[in-house]
């Protein structure tokens, strides 16, 4: 019976291939039989996890390449056709926030970094435009494929203090639904383009906000859990599921949606 959930000769590529929630779709992807490009900017990390997926029979490359790097996307994509001839599919999981463009309680709201909400905006929206231009190309010339983007809780409601990741994840979101729609004006249900929202989990760039060094959590971290009906924090595992499901056959008739993987905090209004 042929499995349509099997990434087996598929070659896709993550940019964000090195951090957390990137490893985690690194080996769901492999774990469902397909060739992954880990594409990041910490080239030992993206080498370590490289060499571990092929010496356990897996198929991985490191593809050293920012995200907002065009040239260096171009070269990375160079690189993957001419180790596996093809591109099936894309994961842009490149994107987060930064200090720059956060809003604190106590201050002023008349007079936010403009430059550091511009840079946060720029890495979320166009460090997914920038590698879906170079290597949907190559997608395109497979004649058929899928993309994810990686929406976020923040896309849809306000979340305090984090402005311009609520901006830049909301314009991921319009970018997803209108790119859809044009591939398939152009290439019919051959080329899809989809986003996996996740809720919270924790990652590098998140950790000291929402729990304390003795494992507890912090004030934000308990608004978190009780907007939560699952009142924890999703592990990253949890999102290969969907994301192998968006990435195979067996969501042939689905384009421009946003997969939640929240724990229900995008459908409980807190009370």
């Amino acid at each position: 019976m042929n499995n349509s959930f099997s990434l087996e000769g598929k070659v896709i590529i993550v940019t964000g291939g090195t951090g957390i929630l990137g490893n985690a779709f690194i080996n769901g992807i492999v774990e469902a039989g397909g060739t992954v490009g880990i594409l990041g900017r910490n080239k030992q990390v993206a080498d370590e996890r490289a060499q571990v997926i092929n010496a356990k029979g897996g198929k991985a490359i490191a593809l050293i390449a920012d995200a907002l790097d065009e040239a260096a996307l171009i070269e990375a994509k160079t690189q993957i056709l001419d180790k596996f001839g093809r591109i099936d599919g894309l994961v842009n999981g490149a994107g987060g926030n930064m200090p720059a463009g956060v809003i604190q309680p106590d201050e002023d709201i008349f007079k936010i970094n403009i430059e550091g909400m511009k840079k946060v905006l720029d890495v979320n929206l166009w460090g997914t435009i920038l590698p879906t231009q170079v290597f949907g190309e190559a997608i395109a010339q497979t004649g058929k494929g899928s993309i994810v983007n990686i929406s976020s809780m923040n896309s849809k409601q306000a979340v305090t203090k984090v402005l311009g990741y609520n901006m830049g994840k909301a314009a991921v979101d319009c970018y997803t639904e209108w790119f859809a729609v044009e591939l398939a004006n152009r290439y019919g249900d051959a080329i899809r383009m989809n986003a996996l929202a996740p809720g919270f989990f924790l990652t590098e760039q998140n950790r000291n906000l929402l729990t304390t060094p003795d494992g507890g959590y912090t004030s934000r971290g308990e608004s978190v859990i009780r907007k939560t009906p699952f009142k924890r924090f999703g592990h990253p595992d949890e999102l290969i599921g969907a994301l192998v499901w968006l990435l195979s056959d067996a969501s042939a008739f689905v384009t421009g949606s946003m997969i939640c993987v929240d724990g229900g905090f995008s459908v409980f209004s807190g009370v």
